[in-house]
């Protein structure tokens, strides 16, 4: 009996001491940055298991994935003292050369689209775009805003959305009529013994319109409904959600949320709700964006940052900072359903899906 325990207790303590090795990433994961530990956790959603942690360099805030879902990018924020933006290969689950952003510090918002990353640099009161084929930030334009943070790139790029959080504003700047950003100039008219004298008819790429809209203090988290017409700001000094026309480009509605510290903000896929989320308070509201009226209060926890909505509407994820899980929440049902332990101080959240 005793050597058949012994042989027990011997097999059991073989097993722990194998290696624990990182399984695959699945076509479909969640990412999830955590800032104190300086790493992204690679998930599984279909069994909410942390597959890998990767390193991403210092106070990474923000994180979006390619189209592809082969490679993440970070932002290292550090309130301007940082000027990187961190590259994950999601495949490989391993850390590649971080971007030198140069001059552009204090990377922050960060969206991909048309097959390059677009940022916003806070202390260079600038966004930019970084171009994965040629390895450089091959567009910035300035915004004259005070902590230009979030920031949202139709994908026609036609339009470009920011918050600036310390100028009280939203920038919604549009492109004049012309190439796209950063291509080629128009081609010049042909006249006797070639083109005209003088310079070519605008900057390289087109000019872009810049519209500054006056919203709540400390205007942060902010996002575009999924039909387009309204975009809708989060203000974490006033505590109030300022709604957007998009098309006249004014504020038409002021909501008295309570959400002082609101940082975050996110339409269901469907539309039909709006979720706020704050590091001050333990509570995510939830907003009937037809009505403009609140529909509940879902406790996570005691604050949260970072929010993600599933593409198929199954759930949203709410990345609890003060303790340390993200929080998973059921759409249908409006309830915190688990926890995902991504490491101390969550915050980015993006969803990757391999094709």
């Amino acid at each position: 009996m005793k050597t058949r325990l012994a042989l027990a207790l011997l097999c059991i303590s073989a097993c722990f001491a194998l290696p624990v090795r990182a399984q695959s990433t699945p076509q479909q994961s969640l990412l999830a940055l955590s800032k104190r530990a300086h790493t992204l956790a690679i998930i599984d959603p279909s069994s909410l298991q942390v597959l890998a942690r990767v390193p991403v360099g210092n106070d990474p805030h923000e994180v979006i994935a390619s189209t592809d879902g082969s490679t993440a990018y970070a932002s290292n924020y550090g309130g301007g003292a940082y000027n990187t933006l961190a590259v994950i290969d999601l495949v490989h689950q391993q850390a590649l050369p971080a971007i030198d952003l140069g001059p552009l510090r204090g990377p922050h918002g960060l969206t991909f689209v048309d097959g390059k990353v677009w940022f916003t640099a806070e202390a260079a009161k600038a966004i930019g775009r970084y171009d994965p084929a040629t390895n450089k930030v091959d567009w910035i334009l300035g915004t004259g805003q005070n902590r230009t943070h979030m920031i949202f790139v139709s994908p026609d790029l036609q339009s470009i959305f920011t918050t600036n959080v310390s100028s009280a504003t939203v920038s919604i700047i549009e492109k004049v009529k012309g190439a796209a950003p950063g291509g080629p100039p128009p081609p010049m008219p042909a006249g006797p013994g070639g083109p005209p004298p003088g310079p070519p008819p605008g900057p390289p790429g087109g000019d872009w319109s810049e519209t500054v809209v006056s919203v709540g203090q400390g205007s942060e988290g902010f996002d575009v409904s999924p039909f387009g017409s309204e975009i809708w700001v989060a203000n974490s000094q006033d505590g109030t959600i300022s709604i957007i026309d998009r098309a006249s480009k004014t504020v038409t509605q002021t909501i008295s949320a309570n959400m002082q510290g609101a940082n975050r903000l996110k339409f269901t896929p469907d539309g039909k709700l709006v979720f706020i989320s704050s590091l001050r308070q333990p509570e995510v509201p939830v907003y009937d964006a037809a009505t403009r009226k609140e529909v509940k209060r879902i406790k996570v926890g005691h604050g949260a940052a970072g929010i993600l909505m599933q593409p198929d509407s199954a759930r949203a994820y709410v990345a609890c900072s003060p303790d340390n899980y993200v929080a998973v929440i059921d759409l249908k049902t409006l309830e915190v359903t688990g926890h995902i332990d991504v490491g101390p101080e969550p915050d980015g959240l993006a969803w990757a899906i391999r094709h």
